[in-house]
């Protein structure tokens, strides 16, 4: 049988192996502007292979296209090129927005005319629909503008396209593909003379869109235990007081209920030894039945519970670990990470290496216990890992340590665009060795911008008194100010200048 000379044109996502045919195409088609680098291309590859896309003729790759997801209403008012892909990093993209963002597409001179972009659209539909999305968003240049800038503004010269009065190679192309125009945005791309910098907003609803029905409600009811420190006779005793806040959390309809770190240290004086390290290393006598006591009480109250912290023996190691009990049933950890001094003077605490962000019925939370909140790339983490609350179990002894860590915590809420929750104790431990005295102030916290609070303080309680506090946090407003407040502290960020660069087992991921 003869050898076929048919040629085949395939459409699939785009590979680490693909990446020099990218910058090589992205040069044939757009001279005297330097390709997207290679950690560009490897980044966007790394958090959304899936939005990355090409088409290869004949073996060889001849166009591209580039994507992330994003909330849609955070982009649609103006905005530029570099706040749509993060300069080509897109470290925005949102694993659970709604919109598929297109933010490139490259066509070979030498391939157009096959359609080959209309190709790559109906790939970024096809996406759009088998994920479930709500639209696409692009926003498209205006080249032929150039020749008309004189006589009409951007705005009259795209409602002359969309009324075929004239033609425009990419606007025209991209209403034909069934983009509707939202805006004309002034100032998208300065480098783009032939469109003087303007492009066009249009957007694709996803007709197959079925709204979720799990998804995430828009407030969060948070409660912060101030807690009171004293000696107990029992693990029961203990157990008793901790039900007392879990029930009146859940009387009062909370989502989540924190208590403070080191919160078993009142069960060392059930377990002395002859040193201060070898009573804490006895505390993990405990962990079993703490861990099956707020598991129970999660369930029963139908409230999420941030156990505060225990210290916890693993692999002959001592961690002060805070325990996530979903109301579900399922438990989640996090090993303290930053270690104080105390800690490692008085107990030999060992330090964690992971970051967990944790998902729950109310979005991503992560918890940074205590010293660990004073450390801003832990944070700067957890929000680029979806955490849009913050839990800070804290346990300080006098009231300069207690502003050290608010002060942190408030700085995370303000760098990151975040919720913190702070819970501490009060009262005194007589005779438990590095717990003696405390001073604390519950709080939750947010960003210093219009919608919140005048000075960023959503709730607060009466320093040492035994209380707590309760604070309704709406998620959505948190969402819309990150892109659209006063200030965009996230987006901001000099990432040419630094960069946080997380490092779990073998992978490292860029912040």
């Amino acid at each position: 049988m003869a050898a076929s000379n048919e040629k085949r044109v395939v459409v699939r996502p785009l590979a680490n192996t693909d990446i020099d045919a990218v910058q090589a195409l992205q040069r044939r088609c757009f001279p005297g502007i330097e390709p997207w680098s290679k950690d560009q291309l490897a980044a966007q590859l790394m958090r959304f292979a899936e939005g990355q896309i090409c088409v290869e003729y004949d073996g060889r790759l001849v166009a591209t296209s580039s994507c992330l997801l994003v909330d849609g209403e955070d982009y649609a008012r103006p905005h530029t090129f570099r706040e749509a892909c993060d300069s080509g990093f897109i470290r925005n993209h949102d694993a659970e927005g709604d919109t598929l963002y297109g933010i490139d597409i490259a066509v070979d001179p030498s391939f157009r005319g096959m359609r080959l972009a209309r190709r790559l659209y109906e790939a970024r539909k096809e996406l759009a629909r088998t994920m479930n999305l709500r639209a696409i968003l692009i926003a498209g240049r205006i080249p032929e503008y150039q020749i008309h800038a004189k006589s009409m503004t951007a705005d009259e010269y795209t409602r002359k396209v969309m009324r075929k009065e004239l033609k425009d190679t990419v606007l025209t192309a991209q209403l034909a593909n069934g983009f509707a125009v939202r805006d004309v945005i002034v100032g998208y791309l300065p480098s783009d003379h032939e469109s003087l910098g303007h492009a066009v907003l249009m957007e694709w609803l996803n007709p197959a869109h079925a709204p979720a029905t799990g998804t995430y409600p828009r407030i969060a009811r948070i409660a912060a235990v101030q807690y009171q420190m004293r000696p107990v006779d029992s693990f029961e005793a203990f157990s008793k007081q901790c039900e007392f806040f879990v029930d009146t959390a859940s009387e009062y309809r909370a989502d989540f209920l924190v208590f403070p770190e080191l919160l078993t240290n009142q069960l060392q004086a059930l377990v002395t030894a002859d040193r201060p390290a070898l009573t804490a290393r006895r505390l993990d006598e405990f962990t079993e039945r703490y861990v099956a006591m707020f598991t129970q009480m999660a369930i029963k109250h139908n409230v999420n519970i941030i156990g505060g912290s225990h210290l916890t023996m693993e692999n002959h190691a001592l961690y002060n670990i805070a325990y996530l009990f979903r109301r579900d049933g399922t438990v989640g950890r996090q090993r303290k990470i930053h270690i104080t001094p105390s800690e490692g003077r008085w107990w030999g605490v060992s330090a964690g290496n992971e970051l967990e962000v944790f998902d729950t019925d109310r979005g991503k939370v992560a918890i940074l216990i205590c010293y660990d909140v004073e450390f801003p790339e832990l944070s700067r983490i957890a929000a680029a890992q979806g955490a849009r609350i913050l839990f800070v179990p804290f346990n300080t002894d006098i009231r300069s340590g207690y502003l050290r860590v608010r002060s942190c915590a408030h700085a995370r809420c303000i760098e990151n665009h975040v919720y913190a929750v702070l819970s501490g104790p009060v009262g005194n431990l007589p005779f438990v060795a590095g717990a003696d005295i405390h001073y604390g102030q519950s709080c939750v916290l947010t960003p210093c911008d219009i919608p919140f609070a005048r000075d960023g303080i959503a709730e607060e309680g009466t320093p040492n008194v035994e209380t707590m506090v309760v604070c309704e946090l709406d998620l959505d407003v948190l969402r819309r100010t990150r892109r659209a407040g006063t200030v965009s502290t996230w987006f901001d960020r000099r990432t040419d200048l630094y960069r946080v660069v997380y490092k779990r087992g073998r992978k490292a991921q860029e912040i």
